[in-house]
């Protein structure tokens, strides 16, 4: 398991250059007729939520640390739902607790984007409809489920998701593909079908670069274009058969999103260590500074961009976001 404390060197390195960044991630920054907003893609990461690393003493709680983080920042990512399906009383804590223009990016659960989830995590309702063998199963796939049954996952996460929608605070569901979804007509299918299913934004993101080679780059943009998908560029290490390039396309107008998530380059593909150690990694300031005008670039052309920090290990991805904010606002100045 990771470990960091507030006297980790690069805990205290993070927070000086945090200090040195200002608060210009603390609201949209107008780029254009749009507006750009950079956050994290937690807010609960047991290494960011040590204290002394991130939340002020006394700040314990998960009341407490989602009002203080929606004071920094007006975005942040939620991957708990990719996990477990929400509750529509979450959600409702959510807006409780954020100000009025916060925003939530929500990522899509598991089962709708050909990963598996675990049995234990699915909601009693559901457990209680599998079939003997697929409860003495770890885990399952989509395609395990009968379709009433898969039914009633889309609908859980669609309705437990309404008080966001109903205060103006969803972003987007972010629909994240694993590394083995290479290009093909059922995995548009799926996209198309989680879309619809859920009748709310969606973002996509690819997690293997063949969905841009020279083969099939014009017919993933084409087909995101087609649908107004926005895609989500990222930022990962490369020289993997998996590596996503850093590709920058606009595929809608209404939204644009980026996520960055290192370049720890030893351990993107290393197996059973804790997903903080995967994104340990603090970005310099050329390396923020070579995306600035790209970022630039599209918010002129949206009306929201997202930049998310998936780097959350520590205060790594909370100063990352504060420094790209401050470089963004001074091109614009």
């Amino acid at each position: 398991m990771a470990r960091t404390d507030s006297h980790d060197p690069g805990v205290e390195v993070a927070r000086q250059r945090a200090e040195q960044a200002g608060d210009l991630a603390r609201s949209a920054i107008k780029v254009g007729k749009g507006g750009a907003r950079f956050g994290t893609a937690s807010w609960t990461d047991p290494t960011m939520t040590v204290p002394g690393v991130f939340y002020p003493k006394g700040i314990s709680t998960a009341e407490e640390r989602l009002r203080f983080y929606a004071t920094q920042f007006p975005v942040v990512e939620v991957d708990s739902t990719y996990y477990a399906l929400p509750y529509r009383k979450t959600s409702e804590s959510w807006v409780e607790r954020t100000p009025e223009h916060f925003v939530f990016d929500i990522k899509a659960h598991a089962l709708m984007t050909g990963q598996p989830t675990e049995v234990a995590r699915l909601p009693k309702a559901i457990r209680e409809d599998l079939s003997g063998e697929l409860t003495e199963k770890k885990r399952i796939y989509r395609n395990d489920l009968p379709a009433e049954l898969l039914d009633e996952v889309y609908k859980q996460f669609r309705e437990a998701l309404e008080p966001l929608v109903e205060a103006g605070k969803l972003g987007a569901v972010l629909v994240q593909f694993p590394k083995w979804v290479f290009p093909s007509n059922e995995a548009r299918e799926l996209i198309l079908e989680t879309q619809q299913r859920l009748d709310l934004p969606i973002a996509v993101e690819f997690r293997h670069g063949s969905w841009f080679n020279e083969k099939n780059a014009e017919r993933t943009v084409k087909f995101l274009q087609d649908n107004k998908i926005p895609y989500v560029a990222v930022d990962e290490p490369q020289g993997f058969k998996s590596s996503v390039p850093p590709v920058v396309i606009l595929t809608n107008d209404e939204l644009a999103v980026f996520r960055f998530h290192g370049r720890n380059t030893e351990n993107w593909e290393k197996k059973d260590i804790a997903p903080s150690e995967r994104f340990r990694y603090l970005y310099d300031e050329d390396e923020l500074a070579d995306w600035t005008p790209k970022i630039a670039s599209v918010a002129k052309q949206t009306k929201q961009t997202h930049v998310i920090y998936n780097n959350c290990f520590s205060n790594y991805g909370t100063t990352n976001a504060q420094e790209a904010a401050r470089l963004l606002a001074e091109m614009q100045a």
